[in-house]
């Protein structure tokens, strides 16, 4: 019997799932794996799908989506969609133009959330990187401020649930909540044991009443093709192992576990069927408030995604302490 889902409720008054299936990297799966990987996803119990447009894998999910709503799994207001804007359309005459692409991708008639996925704007173009003769990554000058205007056009129209922001920091937050009609529902960030970004997490808490959270990267991406030698392999922390065992449960549950008493939603991304069950077998155990503190001690700030082609850009969001 498939474990049961817990929720997060948004400012919005939606109710949110606190975990979910990540739908990144696609470029590392084989066509079919992700259509595949959501529809086992869906049977376990998940009802939290995160996508975006650069995933380019929006087409997958909506065929998984669909075969499990025929089949009788779901219905299409059981699932929670998350999808995001790309950085080449930040200027407000694209925002909505780029979600009716992304819901019309899914098959559905709207998202129940939609999110800035970075600060930073690039030139406005169909390349997704669009770059130079040398090789450098081409900006755009739209102001995100503007952009989150053009965003909440899309709840007006009933595209989008609720509205929020990605890799964004406390100083952009700022800006947009300067100018905010309505405010973020949600703000997705790394956050794992070896990054907590508490200070950003309080931040956002103290700033928007009833703002969520949502944790990618949960795992340390473990598999990323850009890890460096010598660099912290979270999952093989001789504390988290101790912790594993006493609770018998799995490193990987251990650390959504611990995710999740901390008040965010999680996102771990996997295309692997049994590593899909794993990570969502987490709501029948808890974890005691020493052993919280002890993983909560693991920090060192330490960013496994840094976006560094984006370094020079003037939104870029990394080089404030959060």
């Amino acid at each position: 019997m498939a474990a049961a889902q817990t929720y997060i409720t948004l400012n919005t008054g939606i109710k949110m799932p606190t975990v979910g299936l990540g739908t990144w990297p696609v470029w590392m799966a084989e066509p079919g794996q992700v259509r595949e990987a959501v529809k086992v996803a869906l049977s376990e119990g998940y009802r939290l799908i995160d996508c975006a447009r650069i995933y380019q894998n929006e087409g997958e999910v909506a065929e998984a989506l669909r075969d499990k709503i025929q089949d009788g799994t779901v219905k299409r207001e059981d699932v929670f969609l998350t999808t995001k804007l790309w950085n080449t359309s930040h200027r407000k005459d694209r925002v909505m133009q780029e979600l009716q692409q992304s819901v019309k991708l899914l098959g559905v008639d709207y998202v129940d959330l939609y999110l800035i996925h970075w600060p930073m704007a690039y030139k406005e173009t169909e390349e997704l990187f669009p770059r130079d003769k040398d090789g450098k990554l081409i900006f755009s000058d739209a102001d995100y401020v503007e952009t989150w205007k053009a965003m909440e056009t899309c709840v007006d129209a009933g595209l989008a649930k609720a509205i929020g922001i990605s890799n964004f920091n406390n100083k952009q937050i700022q800006r947009i909540l300067d100018v905010a009609r309505i405010k973020p529902a949600n703000l997705q960030i790394e956050v794992n044991p070896y990054m907590a970004n508490t200070k950003l997490i309080e931040f956002c808490r103290e700033k928007i009443d009833g703002v969520s959270i949502t944790a990618y990267c949960p795992l340390g991406s473990p598999n990323r093709p850009w890890q460096k030698e010598g660099e912290p392999k979270l999952l093989e922390d001789p504390k988290l192992l101790e912790i594993a065992k006493l609770k018998n449960k799995t490193p990987v549950q251990i650390v959504i576990r611990h995710l999740i008493q901390r008040g965010l939603a999680v996102i771990p991304k996997s295309v692997t069927p049994s590593r899909i069950k794993e990570n969502f077998q987490v709501f029948d155990f808890e974890l005691t408030a020493e052993e919280m503190q002890t993983i909560a001690n693991f920090n060192i700030n330490w960013r496994a995604y840094s976006e560094p082609d984006a370094l020079e850009h003037k939104d870029y969001p990394f080089h404030e302490e959060f």
